[in-house]
């Protein structure tokens, strides 16, 4: 059976979606093949590749990836799972398609204010959210295609 396709987007492709692009393929690889994209692709956040580290994923060799590229080469996706937060989300692009939209309302780690320990602190708070959310897509996506 084929895999489903998740395209998970945010404004620089940096943080959130990369996050998430990791855990499902970590966690759901068997079921799940995921990518991840950005209107504005920068470099991933520092932090985020810190704190991925702890959690056992190497971001470190990583490279953001533009949404537009995604679109010239006309791929193809099952779901996809926008993770802007609020303040960011007028920003968030669309992907066209027939694919299940869906938003994951998470704060850009970019905007965390504090000293290096307090953003690494909520960073991982983020971290840990984005990886529930996850596990929790998993369950209720893989119900949706492969009843029991």
């Amino acid at each position: 059976m084929d895999k489903m396709r998740v395209l998970f987007v945010c404004v620089h492709n940096s943080a959130r979606s990369q996050m998430a692009e990791a855990f499902l393929n970590r966690l759901g690889g068997e079921r799940f093949s995921a990518e991840s994209a950005g209107l504005e692709p920068g470099i991933i956040n520092p932090y985020v590749v810190e704190v991925m580290k702890e959690a056992g994923v190497d971001l470190s060799g990583k490279k953001t990836s533009s949404v537009f590229d995604f679109l010239k080469e006309n791929r193809r996706y099952d779901y996809v799972v926008t993770v802007c937060d609020e303040t960011s989300g007028a920003l968030c692009p669309v992907f066209p398609g027939n694919a299940v939209r869906l938003h994951w309302n998470f704060k850009d780690p970019a905007e965390f204010k504090g000293s290096d320990a307090e953003v690494r602190a909520q960073v991982r708070i983020l971290r840990d959210k984005i990886k529930e959310k996850v596990q929790s897509f998993i369950q209720d996506a893989g119900m949706l295609r492969f009843p029991e």
